[in-house]
């Protein structure tokens, strides 16, 4: 998404989580941060079914 915060796909404990998160630098290596949420599949597929519905309220603020 940008230099400090990244989309990413793990498994944690058998689960695949879509994590957006902030990292940060240390050394050269970047690193992830507190700060983020971690998706399980059944929230990332309710994400996406409201898509239209965010973009719709995004264009109401906007």
């Amino acid at each position: 998404i940008s230099k400090n915060r990244k989309v990413s796909v793990r498994k944690w404990r058998g689960q695949v989580l879509v994590d957006i998160r902030e990292y940060w630098y240390k050394g050269g290596e970047c690193l992830p941060g507190k700060k983020g949420i971690s998706l399980t599949m059944d929230q990332w597929n309710v994400l996406q079914e409201h898509v239209k519905q965010i973009d719709s309220a995004v264009q109401r603020v906007n």
